[in-house]
Parts: C-alpha cells; sequence; structure tokens
C-alpha cells in the first residue's frame, strides 16, 4: 500500500483512547452533505423519468404514438372518415419500430340519467390493452351496445356495471342510442377519465352510418417512444399527397406530441427543474467537500509540518489529502445510492406518497429507475467532486515546516 494511502486512512479515523475508531465531526458533518447531496439528485432522475414514462403511458393509452387521419379533419373529436383497406394496415404495420396498428372511430355526445348528464366523446377501438389494465370493476366491451366508463363518470351519474344509459348524438338530427355499461376504467388522468367513453369499432362506425371499411382514423404503437419523430416522417412521407382507396380524402400524420401539446410542454418543464435541483445539489456537495477538506487540512497543519520536515514534498502532502477526501466522498456516494435507490423501491412498491390526481395526472409519485442515468449522473458526481478538491488541497504547498515547528 503507497505510504500516502496508509496516513490517509490514519487521519480518516481518529483513536479514541479507549481504542474505538471514530470520525471527526468534521468529517461526518462532509460525509452527511454529500449523501444528501446524492439522495436528491438520483430521487429527482427517477421521480421525473417516473413521472414522464407515466403520463407518456396514459397518452399512449388514449391515443396511440401516432394516428393517420383525414387531413380535411379541423382538431376535433367530431372526424371525418378515412377509407381504411387491408393492404393500407399492413404497409403501416411494415415500418420499422411499429408494434401494432389499429383503426379508430371518435363522437362526441351527451350521457343522461334521470339526474345528471355530463359531455363526452365515444371511441370506438379494437385495442384493449391499456384499459384491461385499469380496469377496475366489470369487463370489456364484446358488443356493439356495450361500453366501459370511467369511474369518475359513474360517481358522477350514478352509474355502475350493467346499467343502461341513453347517450345522445347530433348530426343533422339528434341520435339516441342505449348503451350497457360493461366496466369501469380509472387511469388517474382526469382530463382524459372524464370525457372517454369506450365501445367496439363497429360500434362507432353504426353510430356515424358509415359503410365497413371507413373509420375516424388508424392508431399506430411502436416499440419504442426514442423512434416517435423518426417513424413518423417515414410515415408522412410514405402517405403525404396520397389520397385513399375512394380517392376522397387525403392523409394527415400526427404525433402524440402534436396531439397533447400542453401535456408534453409540462414534461419538459419537468426537465428544465431537474437540472436546475441537479446543478444546485452538485454545487452544495462540492461546497461541503470543500469546507471539509479544508478543515482537515487545518486541523492537520502540525502533522503537514512534521511531514515536510521530514523531506515530504508537496505533491506527497497533497496526495494524503486528496486520498482522505476520495475516500469521504466514496462512501458518502455509496450510502447516497443505497439510501436514495432503497426510498424509491418503496415508493414504487407502496406508493405511500400520494399526489392529488387532478393537478399532477397520477394519484401518487410515480418512480422509474433509468439505470444510464443514474450511473451517469455517478460519474458527473464523482468527476465534478474529484476537480473541486484540487483547489483546496494548494493550501498545503503554503504550510511552511518552520513556522510550524516554531508556532508549536
Amino acid at each position: 500500500m503507497p505510504s500516502e494511502y496508509w496516513i490517509a486512512q490514519r487521519l480518516y479515523f481518529a483513536q479514541q483512547a479507549d481504542g474505538t475508531r471514530r470520525s471527526r465531526p468534521a468529517v461526518r458533518v462532509a460525509l452527511a452533505g454529500i449523501i444528501i447531496g446524492v439522495m436528491v439528485m438520483l430521487l429527482s432522475v427517477c421521480v421525473v423519468v417516473g413521472f414522464k414514462q407515466t403520463i407518456t403511458d396514459k397518452v399512449v393509452g388514449f391515443g396511440a404514438h401516432i394516428q393517420v387521419v383525414n387531413f380535411d379533419n379541423n382538431n376535433t373529436y367530431e372526424m371525418k372518415p378515412i377509407v381504411v383497406s387491408d393492404s393500407l394496415m399492413q404497409a403501416l404495420g411494415s415500418f420499422p419500430h411499429v408494434k401494432s396498428v389499429h383503426p379508430f372511430i371518435t363522437k362526441p355526445g351527451i350521457l343522461k340519467t334521470d339526474k345528471a348528464f355530463q359531455g363526452i366523446v365515444f371511441k370506438g377501438t379494437d385495442y384493449w390493452d391499456y384499459f384491461q389494465s385499469n380496469l377496475i370493476d366489470g369487463t370489456l366491451p364484446t358488443r356493439n351496445n356495450e361500453v366501459i366508463i370511467s369511474k369518475r363518470q359513474a360517481d358522477a351519474l350514478a352509474l355502475k356495471t350493467e346499467d343502461a344509459i341513453l347517450s345522445y348524438f347530433v348530426d343533422d338530427a339528434v341520435r339516441v342510442r342505449k348503451f350497457i355499461v360493461t366496466g369501469i376504467y380509472q387511469t388517474g388522468f382526469t382530463d382524459f377519465d372524464d370525457l372517454f367513453v369506450l365501445g367496439l369499432t363497429e360500434g362507432g362506425r353504426r353510430l356515424n352510418a358509415w359503410d365497413s371499411n371507413q373509420v375516424a382514423g388508424v392508431e399506430i404503437l411502436l416499440d419504442d417512444i426514442r423512434f416517435l419523430d423518426e417513424t413518423a416522417d417515414e410515415i408522412y412521407f410514405a402517405t403525404v399527397n396520397h389520397l385513399d382507396e375512394r380517392e376522397y380524402h387525403l392523409y394527415y400524420v400526427q404525433t402524440l406530441r402534436q396531439l397533447n401539446p400542453q401535456v408534453f410542454a409540462w414534461l419538459d418543464l419537468l426537465d428544465m427543474n431537474v437540472v436546475v435541483i441537479i446543478l444546485l445539489m452538485m454545487a452544495v456537495a462540492c461546497f461541503t467537500i470543500v469546507s471539509g477538506l479544508i478543515i482537515l487540512i487545518i486541523d492537520s497543519v502540525p502533522l503537514i509540518g512534521v511531514l515536510k520536515a521530514l523531506g515530504a514534498d508537496n505533491t506527497f502532502v497533497r496526495r494524503i489529502f486528496i486520498a482522505q477526501a476520495a475516500m469521504l466522498i466514496g462512501k458518502g456516494m455509496v450510502w447516497g445510492n443505497i439510501l436514495a435507490l432503497a426510498l424509491a423501491l418503496l415508493q414504487y412498491h407502496t406508493h405511500f406518497l400520494p399526489l392529488d390526481a387532478a393537478t399532477y395526472y397520477v394519484n401518487f409519485v410515480p418512480i422509474a429507475f433509468p439505470y444510464g442515468w443514474i450511473i451517469t449522473l455517478n460519474a458527473a458526481i464523482l468527476m465534478v467532486a474529484l476537480i473541486v478538491m484540487l483547489a483546496p488541497s494548494a493550501i498545503i504547498t503554503r504550510i511552511s515546516p518552520a513556522k510550524v515547528m516554531h508556532f508549536d
């Protein structure tokens, strides 16, 4: 073992009169600062990435990653039809990173009971994976007159499974349809839970009196959202200026970011927040390291004088205190990671920290474990910490052994 490292180990733990080894107060304060800083930075990343993944999954569940619709739509749920053939579905499904393709139909209307009513959007779909995982009561629809509604809608209209509900849709005249509630879902995304009633695609087609190959659009799910823009561009250039099979309507491609700009603007703002938190915590950790190292150096001035008097140069002495600070940083990072990940795992499995779903779209603090970001953040913390140690260690070069020995 190099002599500098051996001396650093002896300094890191002071020997007490009773033979026990206890860290000095300066070491404990610096260690606590590093642990807290690392914990806050890691938890910030886990929470923000968790928020983004959870909210994105909810948006995707209601509208997929990419939609191909009628070019003449005016960004409302009263959508004009396009003709979708088997060849078009196969072509859309053949693009890289496309996991599945599903037709859909939307129609705004009103649900009405004897005592209450609520504006809704009926959505006919054949994709039920997301709602199956969020179904809290009943079953999914299997017939054209069956629907599932959200828990918020069920509470507002005093409905339960197997109840019948009248719905009103306005075209040239008012259409009345009777639906049977087969299930109740809850996603926590209140903007969508208040709005959508889900049924079969064929039910929506009959509601609009469309032909068997007409739908409002096609939803495309990807296997990785990182390829969203790339895949959307490929589909756009493959369909731009193309009429549907009847040569009635042009296709228009839109992504979930274009469909929900306010949601993703909020998520992008979270990215800025976490950057500010990381920078602040990094500054606090660096200040703690610098102040702790300065205290350790000042506390060890007699030792520095003796070492220099015995022939040790400034580089040798600086390496002692850099090694001591490195041990302090290493221990703080290890404990910071352990405590942060333990707290994140506890929240991931128990959801003990609640949130207001009306404000945050989820009813608990979501957690993710982006291991790439965690490793990168730890590497950045270590690199910055080692760099900031160099400045206070320069104090050693100003300590004169003659003055120290005279002072003693």
